[in-house]
């Protein structure tokens, strides 16, 4: 989630380029620490203050796991590693206002002590490309409790999608930038017309997305994007339920209990050797607590003689490479499955190259499993710095965001109007009577403004034109919806979600009417924005809009 400069964890003098999505409270509910040093401080607590205090973990996968369930709401909580909770936004905005102060120091100390405000800089957060409206909402609202723009309209404050960040880093690299399987001499961004698979592999989601790279260097995007839950994350969990098949549910229930900072220390570990490990035996060094609480039951090896795949030698569990390699199958079918799906179809046959990035692109055994699925028709690329693909690219982007040239559009997007009554189409119950000319209409009609799939060109300018209703009417409610259905007629039926309103002052009345009010909307970025602004009296309102949530 952090990056920027080497972070040590643990101060083994292993340098790595990222921090982990990790924050620390204490039984005050204060924030303490950040990264690597809240894994450090909580580790080093004593099991019954751990107890007290709220540590968070990849607490970024809970965001998408309530997209999944659309129950991502500003009022919700996360739960701690020890069933705690705090309210969500509390956890993100404190880790915001961290990495914030974070930056601004470092520029600080990079430009000779120049004292550089939060208001001086253009934040750029980089989120999933399958999270929804509400959860790309939600992490603008949590920049703007964490102090990084004074209102939730600021353009101090770029959202980027991850999968086009690392697009752009990569598209500028020399052959020298990717690890292997780089056959041809040029930069992506010197070859107008090629088209490239984007695999963004992160810890907890994976995005896939489609470009082509334009005459001028610019970015479009040929497919929406797509994925799921199946990062990094899934090999953790499979290790986990592993070693508690291996020490029953009672003993390693009550080692996750008592020794939570223990545990995350093993975790740690097991990631660094996660990425490296190439068809040799994994080593996971099995700690004082748990060694103590099965020593309580039994002799260690004798929970390892059925064991298939691990075998235990003096304090360290050795699991095969088979067996590892059975902890990433979840995640490598799922990611192989979808990247079948989108290739196959006839608009994908120009398409030559498939890029991984994001941390898990890192491991060998990922890239292994997609370089044989794929391999005889595409090139498979790795930057040399997966890692911080998306960090780097998300600079990028933020110095250019028209670099972005066009985007599919994952829904349909559209608001609600009025129209003249028609029995033929639509329902009688629907029929509304105008209180002043008799006038017969059907309210809550879906008008149409983008369709699912189709290309959107970023900051293009669209207008509309509509009238009151009633001639004394002093003021117009415009509501956005959006719905996975390619047509619509109703903004009630099933599926429909409300994105955002705004409500446009029409004080001056005299036109009745005849009154015109304006509704320009500006495509750009994650978002869209939409201004309705009255003619007569020159009043607007403003809303931004999410535009591409799947």
């Amino acid at each position: 989630m952090a990056a920027g400069r080497e972070w040590d964890p643990f101060n083994y003098g292993l340098m790595t380029p990222k921090t982990p999505t990790c924050i620390l409270f204490n039984e005050k509910q204060e924030f303490i620490k950040f990264g690597y040093d809240a894994v450090m401080k909580y580790k080093s607590l004593p099991s019954s203050e751990a107890q007290k205090w709220y540590f968070f973990h990849n607490f970024k996968m809970n965001l998408y796991n309530r997209v999944c369930r659309a129950k991502v709401t500003s009022d919700m909580n996360l739960e701690a590693s020890n069933g705690k909770k705090l309210p969500a936004l509390k956890v993100f905005s404190e880790s915001l206002r961290y990495m914030m102060e974070h930056a601004l120091s470092n520029i600080e100390s990079a430009s000779f002590q120049k004292v550089c405000g939060c208001s001086d800089v253009t934040w750029v957060l980089t989120v999933p490309a399958i999270w929804n409206a509400a959860a790309k909402q939600f992490m603008r609202l949590a920049a703007k409790e964490a102090g990084l723009i004074s209102d939730m309209l600021s353009e101090k404050l770029i959202i980027a999608l991850e999968p086009e960040a690392a697009s752009l880093w990569c598209k500028q690299l020399p052959r020298e930038g990717f690890m292997v399987d780089c056959s041809d001499s040029e930069k992506f961004e010197d070859t107008p017309g090629i088209q490239y698979v984007v695999v963004d592999c992160g810890g907890g989601t994976i995005d896939i997305t489609v470009h082509e790279i334009q005459e001028n260097h610019h970015l479009k995007e040929l497919h929406k994007a797509s994925g799921g839950g199946w990062g990094g994350n899934t090999v953790d969990e499979h290790l986990i339920a592993f070693l508690k098949e291996i020490f029953g549910d009672d003993i390693w229930d009550e080692y996750v209990k008592s020794y939570p900072g223990e545990l995350q220390e093993m975790m740690y570990n097991f990631n660094l050797q996660k990425y490296s490990t190439s068809r040799e035996e994994t080593y996971v060094r099995c700690y004082y607590n748990l060694t103590r609480l099965a020593e309580c039951k039994k002799d260690l090896h004798h929970f390892f003689e059925k064991v298939d795949g691990a075998m235990w030698d003096n304090g360290t569990i050795i699991i095969t490479y088979e067996k590892m390699k059975s902890f990433f199958a979840y995640s490598t079918e799922k990611i192989i499955d979808a990247l079948k799906e989108i290739l196959h179809k006839p608009d994908m046959s120009s398409v030559q190259y498939i890029l991984l990035v994001g941390g898990f692109a890192s491991s060998i055994i990922l890239r292994d499993e997609i370089r044989e699925a794929f391999s005889e028709k595409y090139h498979i690329l790795c930057p040399l710095e997966a890692q911080i693909a998306i960090a780097k690219g998300a600079v990028l982007f933020g110095v250019n965001p028209q670099i972005i040239a066009s985007r599919i559009s994952a829904r349909t997007y559209g608001i609600a109007v009025a129209q003249t009554f028609d029995p033929e189409i639509h329902d009688l119950w629907r029929l509304r009577i105008s209180k002043s000319e008799r006038y017969v209409y059907c309210d809550g009609i879906f008008e149409k403004l983008v369709g699912m799939e189709q290309s959107v060109n970023i900051n293009e300018v669209a207008c509309y034109t509509f009238y009151p209703l009633e001639p004394d009417q002093t003021e117009a409610c415009f509501n956005f919806f959006c719905t996975e259905k390619e047509n619509a007629l109703y903004v009630d039926e099933e599926g429909m979600e409300l994105l955002g309103s705004c409500t446009v002052p029409m004080p001056d009345t005299k036109l009745g009417k005849k009154r015109q009010l304006k509704l320009e909307i500006k495509f750009g970025l994650a978002e869209f924005k939409a201004t309705g602004t009255d003619v007569t009296s020159k009043q607007s309102q403003t809303v931004m809009i999410d535009f591409l949530s799947m």
